[in-house]
């Protein structure tokens, strides 16, 4: 199969049932893919030119490390980087957005040190006043990230610079930010009813601990686990936060919850069929 920078990721690891693993030893950054919601959410969206950005190689780097599995590089491929994408209409709403009202988080640097901004950004989120909106800076369209925050209610809009630059602003009213906040947190299990749940659940307590992982993947795992979870069993969570982004998606797959906070930097959750 010929591939250029422009393949999707996608469509290498529809293609050959040894892509993944073969992706995966050319960055560590590339582990991350083996996490079936990840990868749903990155692979369709990512080519080999972006995925290189991310882990910090070069597009030859694929094709030597896939030229085994039978893949051949296109050398007649028009570009060997990822063209820069057209920009669509800039929304309404930022048309009239003044500069004082936009925060400008660039993330480039914190990546490029290997470590994950997303506990950051959703801080900034936190923060965000009526009117304002939170501008992403970083060298990749932010995928998982989009649709994270579109489950708050975040509309978003990508604008792309250069091919190190790639903006992407987020915006909502504090109204709805207000709401999201107090759904995630009305769960919260007084101890009798958190004894009580336990008890319904005797037995039948799938226990996952997730204190360990870096964002985003403790919400990543949650939701894995979900997927193959019997209707009679609870998944008994143990996180060092409450997890308002995942609560939120809970509610959209038709899954019920209740938190019991332990104390800082310790928190369960009791996770289980909305019936």
């Amino acid at each position: 199969m010929l591939i250029n920078a422009q393949t999707k990721i996608a469509t290498l690891l529809k293609h050959h049932p040894d892509a993944l693993e073969t992706i995966v030893s050319i960055a560590p950054d590339f582990k991350k893919l083996r996490n079936p919601i990840l990868r749903k959410l990155m692979a369709g969206r990512t080519s080999i030119a972006m995925a290189s950005k991310i882990g910090g190689c070069k597009p030859e780097d694929f094709f030597k490390a896939l030229a085994p599995l039978g893949f051949e590089a296109d050398n007649n491929a028009v570009n060997i980087n990822e063209p820069i994408k057209e920009n669509k209409p800039i929304p309404t709403y930022l048309q009239n957005i003044q500069p004082s009202q936009i925060v400008n988080f660039d993330v480039r640097a914190i990546l490029a040190s290997g470590s994950d901004p997303l506990k950051q950004i959703q801080q900034k989120v936190k923060e965000l006043q009526q009117g304002q909106v939170l501008l992403i800076i970083n060298n990749f369209e932010p995928v998982p990230l989009i649709s994270l925050l579109s489950k708050q209610g975040f509309a978003s809009y990508v604008k792309y610079i250069d091919e190190n630059t790639i903006e992407t602003y987020f915006y909502k009213t504090d109204a709805t930010t207000n709401n999201e906040i107090k759904t995630a947190t009305a769960e919260v299990a007084t101890t009798s009813e958190w004894e009580k749940l336990l008890q319904s659940f005797e037995n039948n307590l799938v226990p996952i601990d997730v204190r360990h992982l870096e964002m985003p993947m403790p919400m990543m795992t949650i939701l894995e686990a979900l997927e193959t979870l019997p209707n009679q069993k609870a998944l008994y969570v143990h996180h060092k936060r409450i997890p308002v982004f995942l609560l939120t998606e809970l509610k959209d797959r038709n899954f019920d919850y209740r938190i019991k906070e332990v104390q800082d930097g310790e928190v369960y959750l009791l996770i289980f069929k909305n019936n």
